[in-house]
């Protein structure tokens, strides 16, 4: 119920949208792309022989272009490893110079930002915490200036499409059009298997707003072990992302951070192997039925948002009566009632609880407001 309530929250309009956003195509950018694109290395830089191990393993693997650490790890709580510092660039560098694979280095101000310039870094990116804040994310911008350096913009750690969107604009608005955004998943404190909720809804509609933005997926923390990781790795194919960003190390049982979630080469290697890559058809009667069926789906839509929208004239019209008699709106029984048997209806024709009780609740949400505006509504 409370990713329902978080959910609608972010569905509100959003405020001066751009049509499009200024971006360059990573091919112009990043050449020889292998699909899926990957990037990988381990959580943190930890010694110099644990980033040339790991790298030297991914670096046969071809979809791996870029291999990404953490320099500066501060943690939530103090005490934990928070990273090797400046030291860590120049591991990095040996890692471009030796095995041609580009670098990339989280920052979180304007410092980090031009020890990454002068140690050539190829790629930033933004955390989730930085990205909450728009005062870190203007000073990252202007830190960078005119330099063409691309970024990557994690989402935030809270369901919050709205300021994910706002660091992106803004870098972009800035001049950088080399941008990618990563989904990572969102902290949320509802019981789950994975360690950030993936609510893949927010990705699709970022993308669906910004086709043009690529957009990669971190299926490291989202899931949180290694466990669920192919088939978030799939999933996130499936669902049209440009790539992804996994988390590897040469020893994960010895990490200093996230063991859990990161994968030897070895087994990156086999997920990658593992993975279906679905194409377009070309075949004209794949296509044929395809667009049958999809013309089906429209005339289903059509008829289901009509059914709706006579339910809420219904709606009103119970709305006014309530008025007329002094009747409050919500009614507990009936509504507890009525969710009891949609339930069973729709489990019988094979519908699961779950949906349906979402979307009665959405229905049950727009009745009350409508009624809501009838009880407010002065009489003419």
């Amino acid at each position: 119920m409370e990713i329902d309530i978080l959910a609608k929250l972010n569905s509100l309009p959003l405020p001066q949208m751009a049509s499009t956003l200024n971006i360059t195509p990573l091919a112009e950018w990043l050449p020889a792309q292998s699909v899926p694109l990957i990037i990988a290395g381990p959580c943190s830089a930890e010694t110099e022989e644990q980033v040339m191990e790991t790298a030297f393993g991914l670096a046969s693997i071809p979809q791996v272009k870029v291999f990404r650490a953490g320099i500066w790890k501060p943690r939530t709580r103090p005490g934990a490893f928070e990273g090797v510092g400046t030291k860590g660039l120049k591991w990095l560098q040996k890692v471009r110079e030796q095995t041609g694979l580009l670098v990339t280095v989280e920052v979180a101000h304007p410092k980090h930002v031009q020890e990454a310039l002068d140690h050539g870094i190829d790629i930033l990116w933004i955390g989730a915490r930085t990205v909450v804040n728009p005062f870190s994310v203007q000073e990252i911008g202007e830190a960078i200036g005119n330099r063409e350096i691309p970024v990557m913009i994690k989402n935030p750690l809270n369901p919050d499409l709205k300021t994910w969107l706002g660091a992106i604009e803004r870098l972009n608005r800035m001049g950088q059009t080399k941008l990618i955004a990563v989904h990572r998943g969102f902290s949320f404190f509802n019981r789950s298997p994975y360690r950030n909720a993936p609510m893949w809804e927010i990705p699709i509609e970022l993308k669906r707003l910004y086709p043009e933005l690529p957009i990669l997926v971190d299926p490291s923390h989202i899931c949180g072990n290694r466990e669920l990781l192919h088939s978030t790795m799939q999933k996130a194919l499936d669902l049209e992302m440009n790539g992804l960003m996994v988390e590897a190390h040469c020893n994960p049982s010895r990490a200093l951070t996230d063991k859990n979630q990161q994968v030897t080469p070895a087994q990156l290697q086999e997920f990658v192997d593992k993975l279906i890559i679905r194409q377009e058809s070309d075949n004209s009667g794949f296509s044929s039925k395809l667009e049958e069926l999809r013309s089906e789906i429209d005339k289903l839509d059509e008829e289901l948002i009509d059914i709706l929208a006579r339910r809420m004239n219904v709606i009103e019209e119970i709305g006014l009566y309530k008025k007329l008699n002094k009747i409050t709106i919500l009614q507990l029984k009936r509504w507890s009632q009525l969710t009891q048997d949609r339930i069973e209806n729709g489990i019988r024709l094979g519908l699961s609880r779950e949906f349906i009780l979402k979307l009665l609740e959405d229905v049950h949400e727009e009745g009350i407001q409508r009624q809501i505006d009838v009880m407010n509504r002065e009489d003419s």
